[in-house]
């Protein structure tokens, strides 16, 4: 892991245990009470910066930046498109914007909530000195509506833990065995960007075909018995590439805006009758949430670890001069309808993953297919080696053959109406969090007649 920076002091009253700290900086995009318009935002501590209205006064002076209008539209995919340098500059600008010397000068509450504020003693008074500006630039973090972060044009899921890969094989097919193209190839699978929506939105629960019962011939039509989530994270797409053309691994991480929370939702029985010879449909392509904060990869940076070993050794194109991975801790928490509190019944880690980011986006493009600004490539099911890093219900249950106990005294084989999933992840520094926040939603009953 690369050496963690000092703690950057900001006149923004940011709690230690604060997701978005100024390390993190992610970019969303929000609509607030005052302005229905959907806007780019930065996270900081309990407030959302407006980085429409830091454009329009004129704070970013960068060559880049000072006379684009990518912070305003209503999605962060021309901001995308511009690539890391550009990436970098409106880092480097909102980190100063924010940053400010703190004095041992306690001058009590600020903000309304509940953190301490110092005198700030910063030498950039262009946004901390000027009050109009700060109430046009600032929102509460609570008040406002988290919109999807990008115009998805597609969405790829990979298929990237050996441990989840494995444990399916034993599941399904017995075998305590990878199938033969699994260490050569990153798998994935085309999945369906038009029901990806955002943390908080309701998920129904999907209908469709499942395989005949015992003593029939024939499928039936029903809802789904066997819901279940997917811990995974994903990348959006930046500048991308020509149809034609490819993005060699060792420039692939140029093309990573940054990294979101993701849950994957399967229906298991409906997926296990459609999917040979040609693969997951309707039970997956129901819904996909995901965190609405990105965090970018010059935030995660201090967090870089060694990937796990790959073994036999990738073909040419796949291998990286510097393999690398992210130490970011990962839980998912299920919520029974009226239990507030729920059960961590899993705690993971991205750095599990067998295929890295750089090898996912590069093998993606070596047939020349072209990546977008906004596309996003999902991880897949992050499992780690223990029973509590299991990343799904499928692997905790073992095919729906054991029980899950939860804190409350209940257990799960899979999910029942009425539960919250809640997916969070971060980081963790010397003296701070970079984080994602959560990505959540509430299952609820199905709409179909059956």
């Amino acid at each position: 892991m690369a050496p963690s920076p000092s703690p950057i002091a900001t006149f923004v009253p940011v709690a230690p245990d604060s997701h978005f700290s100024i390390h993190n900086l992610p970019y969303g995009v929000f609509s607030s009470r005052s302005d229905a318009t959907p806007r780019p935002g930065v996270a900081i501590g309990e407030q959302v910066l407006d980085l429409r209205a830091i454009a329009a006064a004129g704070l970013f002076t960068g060559p880049l930046l000072r006379d684009s209008d990518c912070f305003h539209q209503t999605s962060l995919n021309r901001f995308m498109a511009m690539g890391r340098a550009a990436w970098k500059e409106t880092r480097g600008t909102v980190q100063k914007l924010l940053s400010g010397k703190l004095s041992n000068i306690l001058v009590g509450f600020s903000w309304s909530i509940d953190c301490y504020c110092y005198v700030c003693l910063a030498d950039e008074p262009a946004l901390r000195d000027n009050t109009d500006l700060r109430k046009k630039a600032f929102f509460p973090l609570n008040e406002v509506k988290m919109e999807l972060p990008a115009v998805i044009g597609d969405y790829t899921d990979f298929f990237s833990s050996k441990h989840h890969a494995l444990n399916c094989g034993k599941i399904f097919r017995g075998v305590d065995a990878l199938q033969d193209n699994w260490l050569h190839v990153p798998i994935a699978y085309h999945g369906r960007s038009s029901s990806i929506v955002t943390s908080g939105h309701p998920i129904t629960r999907p209908c469709g075909q499942v395989a005949p019962a015992a003593g029939s011939s024939s499928p039936a039509f029903k809802p789904s018995s066997l819901l279940d989530f997917e811990l995974e994270m994903a990348m959006f797409v930046g500048p991308g590439n020509e149809l034609g053309t490819q993005i060699p691994v060792e420039s692939a991480y140029d093309h990573i805006f940054g990294l979101v929370l993701m849950n994957d939702w399967s229906a298991r029985d409906i997926q296990r009758w459609e999917a040979i010879p040609l693969g997951p449909f309707l039970g997956k392509s129901f819904a996909t949430t995901i965190s609405p904060w990105i965090v970018t990869l010059e935030a995660l940076e201090p967090f870089i670890c060694n990937p796990p070993a790959q073994d036999p050794p990738p073909l040419p194109y796949l291998k990286e001069p510097q393999g690398k991975s992210y130490d970011i801790a990962l839980e998912v928490t299920i919520k029974p309808d009226g239990d507030p509190k729920g059960s961590t019944i899993c705690r993971s880690n991205f750095k599990h993953l067998y295929w890295t980011l750089g090898q996912q986006l590069a093998h993606h493009t070596v047939n020349g297919c072209n990546l977008r600004p906004g596309d996003l490539l999902a991880s897949g099911t992050i499992s780690g080696p223990e029973q509590g890093s299991l990343g799904c219900l499928l692997e905790q249950s073992w095919g729906g053959r054991e029980q899950v106990a939860l804190e409350n005294g209940g257990s799960r084989k899979f999910l029942e109406d009425g539960d919250e999933v809640v997916i969070s992840g971060h980081c963790k520094g010397d003296g701070y969090l970079v984080g994602f926040g959560t990505c959540s939603g509430k299952l609820e009953p199905p709409r179909c007649s059956c």
